[in-house]
């Protein structure tokens, strides 16, 4: 499978998402790569911190590889699934800001079904206060409730597909698009 950056007849996707952390991760990025391959696409994997070792933190590296990686995709399928939490891996909605700052596409998938407003009711104490805004009981900070599925700045910034697959299948007709 060639998922090289240097092949330009296929459009570039970088794999975004907080399944680097996954025991089968190298598993399941094959399948990825795989399933990009089937749709014309090649698949950017995330680096795992098994780059050549250098002068700098291993850390400082994978930022480093992942940044290269996003400035060289044609577009990000970034799974935004809640990870230890209400909310997104933060790592993730790093690079999806890194992407839509570079105005490359976004497809995400794993987002959950309803509002985040409505995750927040069902995890924390919240009501609405004299004027109807939600808000959290005791530190009375408000809760974001437009009733999108994440957070305005990433709901207005990005398509949200239900699957993994359709959110390759979307990235694809988009880049169709562009490219014409």
């Amino acid at each position: 499978m060639d998922t090289s950056p240097e092949n330009p007849t296929r459009p570039r996707i970088y794999l975004a998402g907080p399944d680097v952390f996954r025991p089968d991760a190298r598993d399941h990025f094959v399948r990825f790569a795989a399933a990009c391959e089937a749709l014309g696409l090649a698949a950017l994997l995330p680096a795992d911190g098994n780059e050549e070792p250098g002068e700098e933190a291993p850390e400082r590296q994978i930022y480093q590889a992942n940044m290269q990686r996003l400035r060289g995709a044609d577009g990000v399928l970034a799974n935004l699934a809640c990870f230890r939490g209400l909310e997104p891996d933060s790592g993730t909605v790093f690079e999806v800001g890194a992407a839509v700052a570079l105005q490359i596409p976004v497809v995400a998938y794993g987002v959950p079904a309803g509002s985040y407003a409505d995750r927040a009711r069902s995890a924390l104490q919240c009501a609405p206060d004299a004027a109807g805004v939600l808000r959290e009981h005791g530190s009375g900070i408000a809760v974001e409730d437009f009733g999108q599925p994440l957070n305005l700045m990433l709901a207005c910034s990005i398509h949200i597909a239900p699957t993994p697959e359709a959110a390759l299948q979307k990235m694809a007709e988009l880049l169709a698009v562009l490219r014409r």
